[in-house]
């Protein structure tokens, strides 16, 4: 059985740039970690975390699909877990944006609980990377 989560965030921002914080890798080390993300279909990549003793602290991805600016899917495969992520843009009106997040592929709940504390830590430094 695969396991699911979503999030979604608003911010006060453009859709343009929200795009560019997902997509652009010197704002995604900002506000997840080090990388070589290009937003081309079929680009290899990786988030390079810290290694602990347990973890290399490496996430293996491969980009899906990109429909500027509106929708982004990659793999992302550590250990023997491998999830796709996508983000879906809406926009909202008044200068608000819509941020969707869906990452399907989780194998338990420990594995999911474990992505949602992640995911909500790193979108308190995304809205500041919206500023930059």
């Amino acid at each position: 059985m695969s396991l699911k989560l979503e999030l979604d965030y608003q911010y006060t921002t453009s859709i343009e740039k929200a795009w560019d914080a997902l997509t652009d890798s010197s704002k995604l080390a900002k506000w997840i970690t080090e990388n070589d993300f290009k937003p081309i279909v079929g680009y290899r990549f990786q988030f390079r975390h810290q290694p602990s003793e347990y973890w290399d602290g490496i996430v293996d991805g491969e980009v899906l699909t990109v429909e500027p600016p509106h929708r982004l899917s990659y793999s992302w495969a550590t250990g023997n877990e491998k999830h796709t992520v996508t983000w879906t843009l809406q926009e909202l009106g008044e200068g608000k944006v819509n941020l969707h997040l869906e990452q399907t592929g989780f194998t338990n709940e420990h594995g999911l609980g474990g992505a949602k504390y992640g995911w909500s830590a790193w979108f308190d430094k995304f809205e500041q990377v919206l500023d930059q």
